[in-house]
């Protein structure tokens, strides 16, 4: 008998439960929910809770959480849109007054509405069965009396202690105890925070003892109360942000109280006898449909490891992504069904030549004229060699992420951002994925009287009219969080995604064609060596791109590093562990056996179930 192949860690099988995670401590409280009888959604929403506090670095109370479900009782996947619009007060016209040519990426003016803590009490009143005290008790614990620091966490702190100092003192109040950065594993708690979840709590319990009153209460409270107040009455002191001026907010209580999160289809494609689900184009999901149908179009994939199927990967997302900057965006007209058809795809797939291409080329789907943003056409937009790389690992690192020395957090907060991201399957067959983001500490003055900051994910529009994500109030921005899941005759088997910014919808592909064109398992397919093209143009300020960077990991040979630059492909050695943080968990429907896995990059993920 053959022994299965060497994994960095076990693919975990059983028939209970499972939930993955990017920080131990969140999967713990999932597990948890389910040994106590609660479903997929009481673990996930108790995993999301958690990590606004053990990894508030990546994603908070003020940020964000699209999410893919699907229920026992419905197998269709649906979407919950956890993401807030911009403020009414959000327009073209006041950015130019400001003289700005980009929404900064820092400070109070990129702030949408908190789109995150809504989704969860959404998802919990719809879906969940567990009153919210069980749910957020593990987060308020970990608040309240302290959680070792992860050294991610750290790291960000420490970057922008000194800016925190000079220029937010409420960030310095509550993020530096006794005027020093923290120290890795050192007990930290956030008071204001779990002040702010105990009066969510009081609210909701105020309500009576009915489970979804008690969840409408909560609701109420944050997007029409004192959550909601507190921001607005934040939003009017100008604050510092990456332009080196100082800035007033545009949120106001009228616009969180405008806004409650809601459910739409996904959009999908088949493919290997999977119909694989994305959010629409108002994120960057769609981008892993439009590579999945290329792929299929140019035939049997190269094998892995060779810098063939590098390659061929590398340019089918350079397409995928220009057509992402041409045409999606938070807007009725977006061609997206033009743009998915076989057709299309196959005609695009064509352009996939011999050599790396370093244009930035849009298709014309039906017919229609192709036009970029003016940034992307300038020099401004480009980056150098090797200023991408190892992008997104340095903030779970706490350290330089590039080969030219660079922090991925600046010194004034500015991040290229990262994110988290949850899987959790139940014995009933609920699936959720979920990738909570935004409001990063080091991106945003803390609000004293919350304990949270507001999210930037409005540096993600373009102030440029005319374009499908151009700026436009009460419309939400084209992001990058990109939560998956996959159905195979119509019911859900697989859920799956990552942390990751513009490079999610491509490593996401990796563990696809890893699991279900070479055969590997899921832990397998996610430790399998990994890369990414940093011609994707970035989705944060200051919008930049390497046109033939490849960030590639060093595990791969010699030899294929070598020949993927006689291919034209300027590659940029990354750690041999260190892209992605992928994590996903499935569900074979015919006999309920479940499996999970996690990425072993940054130690700090992990996945748990039996």
């Amino acid at each position: 008998m053959t022994a299965p192949p060497f994994t960095t860690r076990p693919e975990l099988s059983g028939t209970f439960g499972m939930v993955a995670s990017t920080h131990h401590l969140a999967t713990a409280a999932g597990m948890s929910v389910l040994e106590r009888g609660g479903n997929a959604f009481d673990a996930a929403a108790a995993a999301a809770f958690t990590l606004h506090v053990v990894e508030p670095h990546l994603n908070g109370p003020g940020g964000e959480a699209p999410m893919i479900l699907a229920t026992a009782a419905d197998p269709t996947p649906r979407v919950l849109a956890g993401q807030g619009p911009v403020p009414a007060a959000a327009t073209i016209g006041h950015f130019d007054a400001l003289g700005l040519d980009l929404i900064p990426g820092t400070g109070l003016l990129p702030a949408t509405v908190p789109g995150a803590v809504g989704a969860w009490l959404t998802l919990l009143r719809d879906h969940g069965t567990l009153p919210l005290r069980d749910v957020l008790e593990y987060a308020l614990g970990y608040a309240e009396r302290g959680h070792p620091l992860a050294h991610g966490v750290v790291g960000t702190i420490g970057v922008v202690a000194d800016y925190f100092r000079e220029s937010w003192p409420s960030s310095a109040a509550q993020w530096l105890p006794g005027g020093r950065p923290p120290g890795p594993g050192e007990l930290f708690r956030l008071p204001a925070l779990a002040a702010t979840y105990r009066r969510l709590l009081g609210t909701a319990e105020a309500a009576g003892v009915g489970r979804e009153a008690q969840l409408d209460a909560a609701l109420s409270s944050w997007y029409s109360g004192f959550v909601a107040e507190a921001v607005e009455a934040f939003c009017r002191t100008a604050v510092p942000d990456e332009t080196g001026r100082e800035h007033r907010g545009l949120l106001t209580a009228a616009d969180l109280d405008a806004w409650r999160p809601g459910y739409e289809p996904t959009v999908s494609l088949p493919w290997h006898g999977l119909t694989v689900h994305k959010a629409g184009p108002w994120t960057q999901g769609p981008a892993l449909l439009q590579q999945l149908g290329m792929l299929e179009a140019l035939g049997e994939l190269p094998p892995p490891g060779s810098a063939a199927r590098v390659h061929r990967v590398t340019e089918v997302a350079k397409l995928a992504f220009a057509d992402r900057e041409a045409w999606y965006g938070d807007h009725p007209e977006v061609p997206i069904e033009a743009l998915l058809d076989p057709g299309y795809l196959h005609e695009r797939a064509q352009l996939v030549g011999e050599q790396a291409s370093a244009e930035l080329r849009p298709g014309a789907p039906g017919g229609r004229a192709a036009r970029l943003p003016e940034h992307l056409k300038s020099p401004r937009s480009l980056a150098r060699t090797g200023e991408l790389s190892d992008a997104m690992t340095a903030v779970e690192r706490g350290g330089p992420a590039t080969r030219a020395g660079e922090a991925e957090t600046a010194s004034d907060g500015t991040t290229r951002g990262d994110t988290c991201h949850i899987d959790v399957v139940d014995r009933w067959g609920n699936l959720i994925s979920a990738t909570p983001s935004g409001g990063w500490l080091q991106s945003s003055p803390t609000i004293p009287e919350l304990g949270f900051c507001l999210g930037t994910r409005a540096q993600m529009f373009w102030l440029e009219p005319g374009l499908p994500a151009s700026l436009v109030p009460g419309r939400r921005p084209r992001i990058t969080l990109s939560p998956s899941m996959a159905c195979r005759d119509g019911a859900p088997v697989l859920a799956f995604g990552t942390p990751g910014g513009d490079q999610q919808d491509q490593w996401q592909l990796l563990l696809l064609l890893g699991r279900f064109v070479d055969g590997l398992g899921l832990q397998a397919a996610i430790d399998a060596p990994a890369w990414h093209s940093n011609a994707v143009p970035s989705s944060f300020a200051p919008r930049l791109r390497d046109p033939l960077g490849l960030a590639i990991e060093s595990r791969f040979s010699p030899n294929t590093i070598a020949e993927l630059r006689k291919l034209g492909h300027e590659t940029i050695m990354s750690e041999p562990w260190s892209l992605g943080r992928l994590s996903a968990v499935s569900r074979d429907p015919d006999t309920g056996v479940l499996h999970a896995a996690a990425n072993p990059r940054g130690m700090q993920g992990y996945a748990a179930g039996r």
